[in-house]
Formats: structure tokens, sequence, C-alpha cells
């Protein structure tokens, strides 16, 4: 009992167990926190959860709520629970406190009125007595309604609807602060304890739990559904199940090998703000041939399992990814799919609430309801009947909202955890609406048959390819490795999946001959991976591209050398001192050299040569000596007042007029404050403010002067103009106005979103005037 009396004090726990509630242990756990101590059949009255159907639905709820440890029954039959779970809800079915937890702070006069008020007879002075009977006529719903019915109309009307709002949160309280009087039609209702008021009046008038179930009436039950959505299945077979998930996973791990293969080849570059923004993912989808969401699902699964890390302002392959590459198919969807499933996030998730998109590998916080979305789908998927799956894929989505609550959705989604399916289905996690082998393996958390159900659903990688006389190359499955380098470097690929196709074109063939390869080697490399003989057509293409490669040349050359007499250009050429200079001659009146040109021309007039330069179109340069002269003559420090200083070579020349008046100087001196500001530790400038010293060591991005201007809105409440950065990287121009900082944020009212919203400080990079 000590042990589980631990538990049940951890919130850390309770926060963990709560996302993985069905929809019917939440609904039992808010009913039973709305009432104060209340036994089986009171719970189940609540619920309308008597007979039937519901009552097997309640019954098992509470099993799994007692199985989890949050809620007990004690040996008078009452059932208590866990108090970090009664806490998760302010106002339980939208229901206030008890008339008792009211009124404690009531004295026995106050409530003696209450009574005399509602007609309840003579009762004895002590409060604790009063307050006994007043709380057993209003739980008495007979008695409180016919106390209503004799209520003023506006008094009803009130009530009523005050019976079916959940409470007002009190905001905040300002002590001494003028209290405004009761209206009319609530001083009624307060006069008799159907509302409750803080003595002091402070905060809005509170209807008591009691008065609220009875107003409701006899008719009016708690929402509970014991019955999960139904969810239309079609019959399917263990064999179509295998062959959809097998042609989804191979799909995906060739995918997977291209993305990931593009990535290692041009390292995509990272936003400012952090994350691969949506340039870099168009381009690496384009190159790889597949759509975004693949791309995000890819670059996210392969973060997490260790292939890509940041390297500087880019997203580079690891020595993970290596090893990796070289892997069977099977095993390298293995690797992603358990990096998948442990994801705290859904990598498909590319927009945000306002639209924007989202980077990938941003780094966001961790969000434990993603994970639990992911396994509820499987488990939902689960519940199925044996040899059935879903007719929808979307139904499941609603199976899921009862099954996981409390997971997080993404606000890109036009019907329930849409993005999260279409990730299972893409993995081959589920297929044809059932839960695959690969699904069940996960489901189980079981590494070894993980990779066993990838292995028997996934050939081994293809290390032949077909080529064709229209100058493709055709690879079933996952090319391996070596087959994938190969065909890259030689031909352009066009299709990748299940069947990866790649075409040959001049420009192809000169990119791998541009790498050192023969034409005889080259067709020794594609003739050993050939399922046939290559095709005559690309023998022909290669021996073609080979004999016009290399017939014109480029060589970089810091400067050109070239005269009218050969003899003089190979005594250059030859001779021992210009060594430096890397001379090499191209024909026998030019010579290209290494040293910039300045320095070539003084090697050559060193060695005793006369040389000229010429300008880029072949004319002379004339060499003249340069006469260096300050752009702005130097000013003269000013001192305050708008004087200049200058040297006094004279006394007698002076002008008495301007002479200092050491005096009042001194006097001055004398009278100058002694605490000066904290200087601004750029430019020694002293801070005019708290809030501008404040605002200055978190906004890197804002020069004094805009510093000095965002401190002057906070100060004075005046409204301003902000450029700022979102976590996306996409920059905006605001308008906000009731300004608060909150160092590193700032909340203010955004007139672009009409909304309050909180700005990180350090994300400004401009401010202006409103």
């Amino acid at each position: 009992m000590g042990e589980l009396a631990d538990r049940l004090q951890r919130p850390a726990s309770v926060a963990l167990v709560l996302p993985r509630l069905a929809l019917p242990c939440l609904q039992v756990a808010e009913a039973l926190a709305a009432l104060t101590a209340a036994s089986l059949d009171d719970l189940a009255g609540l619920l309308d959860a008597t007979h039937g159907e519901r009552a097997h639905g309640l019954a098992a709820a509470l099993e799994a709520l007692v199985d989890h440890a949050l809620v007990w029954p004690d040996g008078n039959g009452l059932l208590h629970m866990a108090a970090p779970l009664r806490n998760a809800w302010d106002s339980p079915l939208g229901l206030d406190a008890p008339l008792v937890q009211l009124l404690a702070g009531s004295n026995s006069d106050e409530l003696g009125r209450m009574l005399a008020k509602i007609n309840v007879g003579p009762v004895a002075r002590r409060k604790e007595q009063r307050l006994a009977a007043l709380v057993d006529h209003h739980n008495d719903p007979a008695r409180v309604a016919a106390l209503v019915a004799e209520a003023p109309a506006a008094t009803r009307e009130l009530l009523e609807r005050r019976a079916r709002e959940a409470p007002e949160q009190p905001g905040f309280i300002v002590f001494g602060a003028p209290q405004a009087d009761f209206e009319p039609a609530e001083q009624w209702a307060v006069e008799r304890g159907l509302l409750i008021r803080d003595r002091y009046r402070y905060g809005p008038a509170r209807m008591s739990e009691e008065v609220a179930l009875a107003l409701r009436g006899p008719d009016w039950y708690a929402p509970f559904t014991p019955v999960p959505p139904d969810v239309r299945s079609v019959p399917t077979t263990v064999l179509d199940i295998e062959r959809e998930a097998a042609a989804a996973s191979m799909a995906f791990a060739a995918h997977a090998v291209s993305v990931l293969g593009v990535c290692a080849a041009a390292p995509p570059a990272r936003l400012k703000a952090g994350g691969i923004g949506a340039r870099e993912l168009s381009r690496i989808g384009r190159a790889a041939q597949c759509d975004e969401i693949l791309v995000r699902l890819v670059l996210e699964a392969a973060g997490a399992a260790g292939l890509l890390a940041r390297d500087g302002d880019r997203v580079a392959a690891t020595a993970s990814y290596d090893t990796w590459a070289e892997q069977e198919p099977a095993d390298q969807l293995a690797v992603l799919l358990r990096a998948w499933w442990a994801l705290p996030l859904t990598p498909g998730g590319s927009r945000d609430e306002d639209g924007k998109a989202l980077p990938a590998l941003a780094g966001a916080p961790p969000c434990g309801g993603c994970v639990q979305a992911r396994h509820g789908l499987l488990t939902a998927a689960s519940r199925l009947p044996a040899g059935e799956g879903a007719a929808n894929s979307a139904d499941l989505g609603a199976l899921l909202v009862w099954l996981r609550p409390l997971v997080d959705e993404l606000p890109q989604d036009a019907t329930p955890f849409a993005t999260l399916i279409r990730e299972a289905e893409l993995l081959g996690a589920l297929a044809l609406g059932a839960v695959s082998p690969i699904g069940a393996a996960l489901l189980a958390d079981d590494a070894e048959a993980l990779t066993g159900a990838c292995r028997r659903l996934l050939p081994a990688a293809s290390g032949t390819a077909r080529f064709g006389s229209d100058l493709t190359a055709v690879v079933a499955g996952t090319p391996s490795a070596h087959l994938l380098a190969l065909l890259d470097s030689v031909a352009d690929r066009e299709t990748a999946g299940a069947a990866s196709v790649w075409r040959f074109s001049p420009g192809s063939v000169r990119r791998a001959l541009d790498t050192g390869l023969t034409p005889d080697a080259l067709t020794a490399d594609l003739t050993a991976v050939a399922v046939e003989s290559l095709p005559q057509p690309l023998s022909y293409l290669i021996h073609d591209t080979a004999r016009s490669h290399g017939r014109v040349r480029v060589v970089s050359a810091a400067c050109v050398i070239h005269g009218q007499e050969p003899a003089l250009l190979a005594e250059l050429a030859a001779h021992r001192k210009l060594v430096q200079l890397g001379l090499r001659q191209l024909a026998p009146t030019v010579l290209v050299s290494r040293t910039p040109a300045d320095k070539t021309l003084a090697a050559l007039r060193a060695a005793g040569y006369a040389p000229v330069a010429e300008k880029p179109d072949g004319s002379v340069r004339i060499e003249r000596a340069q006469s260096h002269r300050a752009a702005n003559p130097v000013p003269s420090p000013r001192l305050p007042g708008g004087r200049s200083r200058t040297r006094r070579t004279d006394a007698r020349t002076a002008d008495a007029g301007t002479a200092v008046d050491l005096h009042a100087l001194a006097a001055r001196l004398r009278n100058a404050p002694q605490d000066l500001a904290e200087p601004d530790p750029e430019d020694g400038r002293p801070y005019a403010s708290d809030t501008e010293e404040i605002i200055a060591g978190y906004a890197r991005n804002l020069s004094f002067t805009d510093v000095r201007q965002l401190a002057h809105a906070v100060d004075e409440g005046q409204p301003i103009t902000i450029e700022y950065v979102a976590t996306s990287g996409s920059t905006t121009v605001r308008v906000l106005s009731r300004l608060e900082l909150d160092a590193p944020y700032l909340h203010a009212w955004c007139h672009l979103r009409d909304d309050e919203r909180m700005f990180t400080v350090s994300r400004i990079h401009g401010v202006m005037p409103a």
C-alpha cells in the first residue's frame, strides 16, 4: 500500500498515463472528479450507465483506471481518485465546487439570512448546523426547482444559463479597487444561496455543484461514449496485405536511398532559424524523384537514426550513413522504421496553424502526444476483425480520436490524423486498412521481429540492371550501393520506387568521362552489371562521346605571356630564376603563369627582361605613379555646445569672447550626478532605462537606436512596428500594441493576426514607428 500511495502522488506518472487512456476512461474520470464522494451507483446514475452495454463500458473503464492506480474503492463502497488526476480539470463537467466549500468563509448570520429567504424552519445558531440545513435543501432537486420557479424572469434566465455554462475563472484581483454592486437578477439568487459571491465581492458570483445539477434536470447525464465509432471494413487476406505492404516498403526503401544519396552528394543548407527550408526540400525532391512528404519522412527518420547531422550551416551525412548504405534494403528499412516509431513529432507536418511552411530537421520541442498517436493508430487498426481491413483509411482517424483523445493532431489535416495515416501507409505499417507484419512488429516493440518481417517482405538489393536500346537502364527493386553509384555517375535518373529507371545521354556519359574513366573501362563496368549484353546504341553513344571528349581544353591561369619571338618565350619557360612563376608553354609564342600579373611583371624585370602590361582589350597599359590623398579632411573634435577644439598658438590672438569660464565649468562638474547609468558594452553609451538594458541583452540583431525605440514603446505603452523572423524562417512586418516585456519574450497584441501573440526578442530584426 505504501508503494501504491507513492505512485499516486506522482503527477509526472499521471501525465504519462493520461495520453494513453481511451475516451470512456477520461469521461468516467471527469465525472468522478465532479462528484465529491461517489459510490458506483452515484457514478453510474450520473453517466446513465446503470444497465446494458453502457454498464459494461463503465465497468471496463473503471477497471482500466484501477489498473493504472488512478482510481480505487475503499471499504465503504466509495470511489477515490488520485489527487493529480482530479487536478487535471479546473471545472469537471462544467461544475463548480460544492456548496460546503463555497460557503466556508460565511458566518452564521449570513447563513441564517439565506435560510430565512428560502423559508427553512428555525435552525440552531451554530454555523455547522445552518450550513448543513442549507446543503440539505439545495441537494433536493425538487425543492431547488420550486424555489427557482418563484424567481423573477430575469433571475430564472440567469440561473438556467449559468447552470449550463462552465464557471467563469476569476481574473486578476486588484485589492482596494471598488467592486460593482449586484445586478438585480443576481441579487435575488445570491440572497437565497443559489449563487455564492465572495464576501468582499471580488470575482464573479459562483453556482455550486448541487444547484447546477438540480437545474440541469433529471434528464441530463454526463457525456459517456463506451462504444467506439464504427469503422466500415472490407474482406481481405493475409497474402494481399503482405503484397501491398511489400510494394509500399520497397518503394519507400528505394526513395530513402535516393534522398539520402542526394544529401550525401550535396548537403542541404540550413536556414538561419534552423532546419531545412522549402527550397532545399524541393531541390532534394526533384533530384530524388519523390514527393515532399517522403523527403520529410526520410530526413526526420534519418536524423533520428544518426545518418544525418548538422555540420555548420549544412546538414551532412555521417559515418553511420556509409555503413547503412552498404546494408541490404530490409536492414536499411528496419533502421528507419525503428527511428520513425520513436520520433517525438510527426515528420509529415509541413504547415503551422497560420498555414506557413515548416522546415524539416528544425529541432522542434518533443511531442509525447505524437508518439502516442502513432502507437494508437496501429492499435486502432489491430482492433478490426481478422481478415478485414478498413474500407476507408480515414475511418481509422475517427477511431484513433476515441482511443487517444488527448493526442496531438496537425492543423493541416482535413480529416483526423490524415498525415499520420499516410506516413504509416508509405512505410508499409498499414496496408489495405489493416496492420501489416511490419506494423505488428512495431506494435509489439520487437526489434528482431521487425527485421525478420522486413527481410521476408523485401527482396535483396539488386546488383544488375536491364539496359534497353532506347538508352535506358531499369533496376527492379532497390539497387545496391555499387549499382546506384555507377548508374548515377553515367546516367540521369528518371523514376525511383519499386523500379528505378535511368536514361543515358551525351551529357551524362561526358560526366562519367570527366571523372577519369576511359570509354573501355566504362563499357566494362556497365557490362559487369548488365543482365544481357549492352545494346549497340549504348556502346555507340559511349564511344562517340569519348571521341569528342577533350578536344577542347580549358586551363586556369593567373596571367598570359605572349610575344613575337618563339626563342625568347622558350628561354623564359626554361629560366631558373622564373621557376617560381609556374610558367607553362601552350604555343611557341604563348606562356601561361600561375602567378598574378603584377608579380609576374616584377619577376621578369628582376631577371633583366623588359615586359609591358596589356589591358583586357590588348592595348598597352600605361603605368603612372599614383599619389595618395585623403578623401576628406579630418574634422576637428567638437566640444559640447558645438564649438571646435583648436590649438592656441598665441594667447594674445585668442578671441576674448570665446574664453572658457573656469569657475562655471568647475561648478557644473561639481553638481553633476555621481552615479552614471550602466554603459552599453558595445560602444560605451549609457542605457536610458532598465527596460532598454534588458532588451539590449537579448536583441542582438537590433541597433542601439532600435533598442532604445522598442524600450520606449514598452515603457510608454505605445504601438510599434517590428520586422520579425519566425521559426520557419519567414520574415513578416507586424504592428504591435499593448506591449508587455517578459524576457526573453515580448507579449503583445498583433494587428496582423488580430490576436494576442508572444514574440521572441532575439528574433526581432528591425523596429519602426507604428
